[in-house]
């Protein structure tokens, strides 16, 4: 059953920390990641940048699309990144949030996925 873990963290947040401190929670994230493909539940992961001049936002009205580009400062979060996780059950998917160490700086979404409907 997948589910995903959406990593909501505070905008900036990453500047705030050391070049070593910043490398002490790549690492934890990294085993955090090696456990869990290990474990074979591991179907996707990925780190998102930050909302830097690069992100947009897109929106379409009337047929037309408005981008808006970033950095967005009105943001006081972002998805950080994801995990996405084959698991048996919802509590499966969050007793592994619990475990994931940017839980202890960020806020950790578990979310179902399911088919698209129109």
């Amino acid at each position: 059953m997948p589910y995903m873990l959406l990593i909501h963290e505070p905008v900036g947040q990453r500047q705030t920390r050391s070049q070593a401190e910043g490398e002490a929670v790549y690492d934890r994230m990294l085993r955090f990641t090696a456990d869990l493909k290990n474990r074979g539940v591991l179907m996707a992961v990925e780190s998102l940048n930050s909302l830097d001049e690069r992100a947009a936002r897109i929106k379409v009205s009337n047929g037309r699309a408005q981008v808006l580009d970033g950095p967005f400062a009105e943001a006081k979060e972002m998805v950080g990144g994801f995990f996405l996780l084959d698991v048996a059950s919802r509590e499966e998917a969050v007793a592994i949030a619990g475990q994931c160490p940017a839980a202890e700086w960020a806020t950790v979404e578990v979310r179902s996925t399911g088919p698209c409907y129109t």
